[in-house]
């Protein structure tokens, strides 16, 4: 790292993050709502817009800042991101999720599996302090397997055999995503973000009398009390 960038990143930590937020279905607005709203709190504070790449399965969300949400785009971007020593990596892909396959991506009409992202992570975030956040169905195989690194931190949306809830067009955000969106400014470390987000999930699904998704969490090792950090 360069004297430059060091000084710039001792001044401003939230400069160390290299981000993916991905939207993979354009269904309902909850998808893209969600990856709209993280992207404005991480350039809120103060993580370089240069860092953020956003994709999206909605053409109306496309242009020079907004990727399409295709399957290799997607992987090529997360196995591109330039992470050295001292950055971190966050990655938050929401969408439906297809049980037994992954997160789908309608664009691609396919889903993109936890051994595909495990992967494009190893590419592009290597050994550096890792976030991935993914929001879907049947999502809890992604906290699991090769997706299972000393450090990464991965939170999913509900077990492998269960759903999520709140994808409906009325709706601003899934509940997992408003619960995590929620979580966020309350919270020193991303344990501290599972956990307000599983028992924010607990009390929505509660309310509605719905089977509880239980949201995954899997800390490793070099992770387990990484701070929030933006």
């Amino acid at each position: 790292m360069s004297q430059a960038v060091a000084d710039a990143t001792r001044a401003n930590p939230a400069a160390r993050w290299q981000v993916v937020l991905a939207a993979g279905d354009d269904a309902e607005p909850v998808f893209d709502n969600a990856t709209r709203a993280l992207s404005q709190r991480l350039a809120a504070a103060g993580v370089p817009t240069g860092n953020i790449h956003r994709l999206s399965a909605s053409a109306g969300e496309l242009g020079t800042a907004v990727e399409p949400a295709l399957a290799n785009v997607l992987l090529r971007r997360i196995g591109a991101l330039p992470a050295r020593p001292g950055d971190r990596c966050l990655i938050f892909l929401t969408s439906h999720g297809e049980q037994g396959a992954g997160l789908w991506l309608a664009r691609s009409n396919t889903a993109v599996s936890p051994d595909e992202l495990a992967q494009a992570l190893s590419r592009g975030c290597a050994a550096v302090p890792t976030v991935v956040v993914v929001s879907a169905c049947y999502s809890g195989g992604f906290a699991k397997g090769k997706m299972a690194k000393p450090n990464r931190i991965v939170l999913t949306a509900a077990r492998n055999d269960r759903p999520s809830f709140g994808c409906q067009v009325h709706r601003v955000y899934n509940f997992f995503d408003e619960c995590l969106l929620g979580a966020l400014p309350k919270s020193a470390t991303w344990r501290a973000v599972a956990d307000g987000s599983r028992e924010c999930v607990r009390r929505m699904e509660r309310a509605l009398g719905e089977q509880p998704s239980e949201p995954q969490a899997y800390f490793g090792a070099g992770v387990a009390d990484l701070d929030v950090g933006f």
